[in-house]
């Protein structure tokens, strides 16, 4: 008895020890598990919101926008001038095509640029586009009048592939420092492309048909472009490291096929902008064409651009209260009707208030775009890979859009017949961002 005693006085004290050992355990795997959560990166959650870096990046985004969707948005005092004295042996077919291709480049090479945003070649892209947007545009001061490819390979493709090397970086980076302001300070950011096309058009107007000729005229403009880019690389910086494992677009591409809203927003983005560039290109030209006086019809795109930079202002506050894919498809719509309103332009007074409307309702879809991508995209670190995918489908329709629009005008200046085509296709896009903004709100009450 007493030997079993003493065996079960082991046992017990063995079988305690035993539960001590396992209660020690559990609180070393807690205090493990706390311990890794506490040691994980924070600054990948925690955004500064604000700060000298943050708002010099702003501000350097900012004028990468203005020298470049701001340059590309005033082709239309190029349209008119080359039209009327610089290239009067093309066709409205080929010399709109020198503005559709550069719009085009400037959104299908941003699938190039954001795969490399995303290795964290941020400088690089930045430093190697300003420099090919300044020399692309000192180069265009020496082609001479009716040497169509010396344009086209200057202001179409050179020009064209820099704007694509800056777009998605400088809009990109603004992530790295607001999450919570992020829509309202893109929206700020993209009104650099508004105020581009407010000052550029007024200064070129100024000096191509004054006294400096096309050549001096031209190198004005690229030297004040230049003084602008070399001002956004000193200012612009990254806070966040690439991620480890750069994004695979064939995945990604794929990713984005199963994305049904974001597959929507491809198809809305391909129609708008098959549209959308018409009245930017040919209002200028409408309006002299129309026997409105040619000192105004220089500013048709003055109106529409500053009142596109109140559109883009304006935006992120109502994006605010509606939401931003809501706010996409009403802009769309209006864009849309407005284009086909432009059938009826005969006055002074229409050209103004088909500027002023369109202007607006263009500058908040613009400022919307970049939004619209940061929210359907799912993981923070492919943002640039799905901008860029979104960009490329999109150019695609600036480069078909304007040239088609320039073939249904031919010659005789039939204006109804490319106003009809581009606000048709613009409504159709409406419509797909109407089913994407529709699956997209079942989706995330589900």
């Amino acid at each position: 008895m007493a030997i079993e005693t003493k065996a079960q006085t082991l046992r017990m004290e063995a079988q305690a020890t035993q539960d001590s050992d396992n209660e020690g355990s559990k609180v070393l795997d807690i205090e493990s598990s706390v311990s890794k959560d506490s040691a994980l990166p924070s600054h990948l959650d925690d955004f500064p919101e604000g700060g000298l870096v943050a708002w010099l990046t702003a501000f350097g985004s900012f004028l990468i926008l203005f020298c470049g969707w701001g340059y590309t948005t005033s082709f239309g005092v190029y349209e008119d001038f080359y039209t009327q004295h610089y290239l009067t042996n093309e066709t409205s077919f080929a010399i709109s095509s020198i503005g559709s291709f550069n719009a085009f480049l400037g959104t299908s090479v941003s699938l190039i640029a954001g795969s490399l945003y995303d290795r964290g070649y941020f400088y690089h892209l930045v430093i190697i586009g300003s420099l090919l947007q300044s020399f692309s545009l000192f180069m265009l001061s020496l082609a001479k009048p009716d040497q169509y490819y010396q344009i086209f390979l200057t202001q179409g493709l050179g020009s064209g592939i820099a704007l694509g090397l800056l777009y998605v970086p400088s809009l990109a980076v603004v992530s790295h420092y607001f999450k919570q302001k992020r829509t309202l300070v893109m929206t700020f950011v993209t009104c650099g492309s508004s105020l581009g096309a407010t000052i550029h058009p007024i200064m070129l107007n100024n000096l191509l048909n004054g006294h400096l000729g096309f050549a001096n005229g031209v190198r004005a403009s690229a030297g004040l472009v230049s003084v602008l880019l070399l001002t956004a690389c000193l200012c612009m910086r990254t806070r966040l490291d690439p991620p480890t494992t750069p994004v695979n677009y064939v995945a990604a591409a794929k990713k984005c096929l199963r994305d049904v809203p974001f597959t929507f927003a491809l198809a809305g983005a391909f129609l708008v902008q098959t549209g959308f560039y018409y009245p930017l290109f040919f209002l200028q030209l409408d309006s002299i064409k129309h026997g409105i006086g040619i000192t105004f019809s220089f500013y048709s795109l003055v109106i529409l651009n500053a009142s596109s930079c109140m559109g883009r202002v304006t935006s992120g506050y109502t994006a605010a209260f509606i939401g931003v894919p809501n706010l996409t498809v009403i802009s769309a719509i209006s864009c849309g009707s407005i284009i086909l309103g432009t059938i009826g332009l005969s006055s002074l007074t229409s050209v103004v208030i088909l500027g002023v409307l369109y202007g607006y309702f263009s500058g908040v879809y613009t400022a919307m775009v970049g939004p619209l991508v940061a929210i359907l995209a799912p993981n923070p670190s492919e943002l640039g890979g799905w901008m860029g995918i979104c960009f490329f489908v999109g150019g695609f329709g600036s480069l078909i859009g304007t040239p088609i629009s320039g073939a249904l005008l031919t010659s005789n200046y039939t204006w109804w017949k490319p106003a009809l085509f581009s606000g048709v296709a613009s409504l159709a896009g409406a419509v797909m961002y109407s089913f994407m903004g529709f699956i997209y709100t079942r989706r995330n009450k589900s």
